[in-house]
């Protein structure tokens, strides 16, 4: 992966973008993309690497990953008890919360269709390049790089629903299209990188080199996964491929050897398995199973540069989860977004071993006595371990290579699909050994054996994936009345030390539909060729 990073770096001459004038925020600022670039296979291999640069810089601080969690029943919008209340109105799904922050997701569009251009210009400029005869160079190419587009993409449609399609290079200015054909495109690109992608062009035994690299299990995973959510959202299934095609590609999967669950559920991430060594100031890391481990499928890659000049190579909403302004190491301090809602804390099997290598307890692991209660808004004793910035024993210095900047220079993957997501999707899927995956899933998180049924598959996705993108997703593909019953709730927490309430309303889930807001910039620079989303106007 140090080839990935170094090509990253070298790209951004390449590939700015402008962020003013145009409607999609996509105009290139150089002629050297069409006029001096896209030769050679060389060129397109360049090319394809800023395309992954794209997808990374989609990790701003309103990410797809900070609203998946903060509109999920896992957490709550927290950050400071002075800060805006735009995560408060994802939250509540409720712009009255924060009324002024109706382009809270404006950064997150633009990026995103930032990359698919990137995506867009590599794939139509491929016919203009010559490949070596009987090579398979320009197949593999596009196979990642139309992954990459389909990932964009669902990210993209699960949040807003009705989103401009675009599949060449241009910022004009398009409407919005019905759900079904963003779906249709994403089946379509992973099935072009399912068929295209040669299955040994990085394998997994060579993962310090291809990790994060896409390959044709990644897009097999996140088929199956579009697939769950459009015809569980939608209650529809029209997409061109069968639910038998979409198992079988789990069961390839499964069957190709390249993956496994690892022994402890807490070598997965950082934060669970280091242990701090206090004479040395240095952190025993022989636990953590590492990067690229036999359960990850596909990983948004991230490194510890520390630089300011817009290179978006840290993990820019990693340091949004840290404890406000403390640290207590291994944990690193962050901004307080997303504390852990005690009801999911509660809902743990007292057997279940990931919940400790999930959630840190502030109380029980005595880390309250040094919190500042009057910073952190929305304080209930537990905030995530999986996603959280790493300090050393001395508890001033940042665990992060580069400058030490916590704020960035935060280097964890984010895994977008673990092997045990395939099992259970394939459980799901009423494989013939749903019975084993899903046991074999329990019996790594310490529990015995449970009769697999949709039911009890949904229930263990609660807690196998807490704060891992995906619970929300999860409820809202049961139908909205589900995910609002089960979202909705009043809690009890502390803000400024102070007693408090969160208050969600299930009314005001369905009048969204489960879907967010439209950036209000990008609604005017279109000429209100964009539409509002439902339950969002002011």
């Amino acid at each position: 992966m140090n080839k990935l990073k170094l090509y990253i770096l070298s790209l951004g001459c390449v590939f700015l973008v402008s962020c003013t004038d145009s409607f999609l925020d996509v105009e290139s600022k150089t002629e050297l993309m069409d006029q001096n670039f896209y030769k050679t296979p060389a060129d397109a291999e360049m090319a394809l690497i800023g395309c992954y640069d794209g997808f990374q810089r989609t990790a701003s601080q309103q990410s797809f990953y900070i609203a998946s969690e903060v509109l999920s029943d896992n957490c709550f919008g927290a950050t400071g008890n002075t800060d805006s209340r735009s995560y408060q109105a994802l939250d509540r799904f409720d712009i009255t919360q924060s009324p002024s922050d109706n382009n809270v997701f404006d950064e997150a569009w633009t990026n995103y269709y930032a990359a698919i251009f990137r995506c867009n210009t590599l794939i139509i400029k491929l016919d203009g390049i010559e490949f070596p005869a009987g090579s398979t160079t320009r197949e593999r190419i596009e196979g990642e790089t139309r992954f990459l587009r389909a990932i964009l993409y669902f990210d993209l449609v699960r949040l807003f629903e009705k989103i401009p399609l675009l599949t060449v290079p241009t910022a004009d200015n398009i409407p919005q299209v019905e759900p079904v054909e963003v779906y249709n495109q994403i089946v379509e690109d992973f099935k072009y990188s399912i068929h295209n992608i040669p299955a040994d062009a990085y394998p997994k035994a060579k993962a310090s080199e291809n990790d994060g690299r896409v390959t044709p299990y990644a897009a097999k995973a996140m088929l199956a996964r579009a697939y769950l959510f459009y015809t569980g959202c939608y209650a529809k299934d029209d997409l061109g491929i069968s639910k038998i095609e979409v198992l079988s590609g789990l069961e390839d999967i499964i069957n190709s050897g390249e993956f496994g669950l690892v022994e402890e559920f807490k070598s997965l991430w950082p934060a669970a398995s280091y242990v701090p060594i206090e004479a040395d100031n240095k952190l025993d890391k022989s636990a953590y199973a590492g990067m690229g481990n036999k359960e990850t499928v596909f990983a948004q890659k991230f490194n510890n540069t520390s630089n300011y000049d817009g290179m978006a190579d840290a993990n820019y909403w990693l340091v949004m989860m840290g404890m406000r302004q403390t640290n207590w190491s291994p944990y690193g301090k962050g901004w307080g977004a997303c504390t852990v809602n005690p009801k999911l804390v509660n809902a743990y099997d007292i057997n279940d071993k990931r919940k400790v290598a999930s959630i840190i307890d502030i109380e029980g692991e005595g880390i309250k006595s040094s919190f500042n209660l009057k910073d952190q808004r929305e304080f209930t004793g537990y905030t995530n371990k999986k996603y959280t910035p790493i300090v050393l024993p001395d508890n001033s210095t940042s665990d992060t290579g580069g400058a030490n900047d916590f704020h960035n220079s935060q280097e964890q993957d984010f895994i977008v699909v673990r092997y045990a997501d395939v099992l259970l999707m394939a459980a799901e899927l009423e494989s013939s050994n749903a019975q084993q995956y899903y046991d074999d899933v329990r019996t790594r998180a310490g529990l015995t054996p449970r009769t697999v049924s949709k039911e009890n598959i949904m229930n263990e996705r609660r807690f196998e994936f807490a704060f891992e993108a995906i619970r929300y997703w999860d409820l809202l593909r049961q139908g909205i009345d589900v995910a609002a019953s089960t979202i909705a709730q009043r809690q009890k927490v502390l803000s400024g030390n102070v007693e408090d309430e969160v208050v969600i309303y299930a009314e005001n889930i369905k009048k969204t539909r489960g879907f967010m807001m439209i950036p209000n910039s990008q609604i005017t620079r279109s000429n209100g060729v964009l539409k509002q989303n439902p339950g969002w106007s002011n």
